[in-house]
């Protein structure tokens, strides 16, 4: 059977809610949203899911039946970087883990499906700044004042609120969890001026480590999920309630968090030399910073002259960076090295090294705490990513340096006259870390939802649409 889900129409708001939360009276008048409430008896629904329950435009029919329907949790997120995705999918995994068909979970990138230009064209955007490194710095503390960010997301709005009205409403959200900084203010706007405020549960699960942009901040949330203290103090200085605030950690993929694994045997498994220590080095998904002069330096300094065998072994990580991974695979080395690209299994690899370079990611910066891997850190994007060095180095869990030859230094230190404090790292890092974070989160929505009670029971104020008030 292949469910059919039906493309969003120019059509009136009262009928899009009408076909996504069932049947509600409205009793429209002016701006002033002064309408009366339906006091007709409370109703569950379901969803269908044969070929008679659609329409002839594609759309599922809602009836009325005694037991509470599957909540849908629509996930928001945008490829501006891999972490937002990472997390939403994180997220997305625990829900099925410990809920099962409970939940109906959908990732979206809501601004590129329903949006045009520049909604629609971020990531291109977000690459082409990050590689003129000052011209993302200067857009990103330039839009931090409220004043500023408020303003041209309201201009945004002006020109986009129906589309995100129409894709936020095609899913039926019971549940509405942001995992980007640019994906709460709109949708909040849509909820508050259709008077689903109170019934749509609103979440923002912050995926920045430490620094953050503050348009990730904002009071109309039921909750926001910090990854840190700092974050958290950051959020109530921003006007949010402590009430509204959970300190859990990052999300990450329950198959990593809660992976058991042997090094021993995961070096096996990996074809690594069972018995030299290892280090990793990874250059994120594009493969991107210094990466082979970081390499080669290593090669080098692991190479021990006057005993002429290598004292550590080498996994590079290059990711969809094709070039880099030929270059690397063609260079003459003198240490054990394996040149991999895009991988899915990093939890295998971080388990099978001992310490980690890599830039100020915090996605992989939270992976390598809970593998208890020692950090070198040898970049970072300004603004969100500077607050994870000090995060990092403030905290004994690693180092930072831009130099190649200074980071194979360190290396080669930590695994000769320096393995004291190589384990004293390792053991900080596992102090940091925290592994049940995504755990945590969904528990925690999960009980709110539970407080709630079945979206189809809470009687309805229908508000002048949001999209004619712009």
């Amino acid at each position: 059977m292949v469910m059919k889900v039906a493309s969003p129409r120019k059509t009136s708001i009262t009928e899009v809610l009408q076909r996504v939360y069932g049947n509600f009276s409205a009793n429209s008048s002016n701006r002033s949203s002064s309408y009366s409430i339906n006091h007709q008896e409370p109703k569950n629904y379901y969803i269908h899911e044969t070929e008679n329950d659609f329409d002839e435009d594609g759309t599922m029919e809602l009836e009325q039946i005694g037991a509470e329907r599957t909540k849908n949790v629509l996930i928001l997120m945008s490829d501006t970087g891999g972490g937002h995705r990472a997390s939403a999918e994180a997220i997305r995994d625990a829900f099925k883990i410990e809920y099962g068909d409970e939940y109906r979970i959908i990732v979206k990138d809501v601004w590129k499906e329903y949006t045009g230009w520049p909604l629609n064209d971020m990531e291109r955007q977000y690459k082409f700044m990050v590689k003129h490194v000052q011209l993302w710095k200067v857009a990103f503390h330039s839009t931090s004042p409220r004043w500023i960010h408020s303003c041209y997301l309201a201009a945004i709005a002006a020109y986009y609120a129906k589309e995100v009205e129409a894709g936020l409403m095609e899913y039926k959200p019971d549940i509405i969890i942001s995992v980007h900084p640019l994906m709460q203010h709109i949708p909040l706007w849509v909820l508050k001026w259709q008077g689903l405020q109170k019934k749509v549960i609103f979440a923002t699960v912050i995926t920045d480590l430490n620094t953050c942009h503050r348009t990730w901040f904002h009071p109309g949330v039921n909750r926001c999920y910090c990854p840190s203290n700092e974050v958290a103090k950051r959020a109530l200085l921003d006007g949010l309630d402590e009430s509204q605030i959970r300190v859990f950690g990052l999300p990450i993929r329950p198959s990593f968090a809660r992976a058991v694994l042997s090094k021993d045997e995961l070096r096996g498994e990996l074809e690594m030399d069972p018995n030299l220590p290892a280090v990793l080095l990874m250059g994120g998904g594009e493969g991107m910073g210094p990466v082979k002069k970081t390499a080669e330096a290593l090669g080098e300094s692991l190479f021990d002259k006057e005993l002429q065998k290598p004292i550590g072994q080498l996994i590079i990580i290059c990711g969809r960076n094709k070039v880099l991974k030929s270059t690397l695979e063609c260079l003459e080395w003198k240490i054990p090295v394996k040149v991999r690209g895009f991988e899915t299994q990093m939890q295998k690899w971080m388990g099978a090294c001992d310490c980690i370079i890599t830039k100020a990611g915090p996605g992989t910066i939270a992976e390598a705490l809970i593998r208890g891997l020692p950090i070198i850190l040898n970049d970072y994007i300004p603004g969100q990513e500077k607050g994870n060095v000090p995060y990092v180095v403030d905290n004994g869990a690693g180092v930072f340096t831009r130099s190649p030859k200074e980071t194979a230094r360190i290396v080669r230190e930590w695994f000769s006259i320096k393995t004291d404090e190589l384990k004293k790292m390792s053991e900080n890092a596992l102090g940091l870390a925290q592994p049940e974070a995504v755990f945590d989160i969904v528990k925690d929505i999960h009980q709110l939802a539970q407080e709630r009670g079945p979206l189809a029971n809470i009687p309805y104020i229908l508000t002048s649409s949001f999209t004619g008030l712009i």
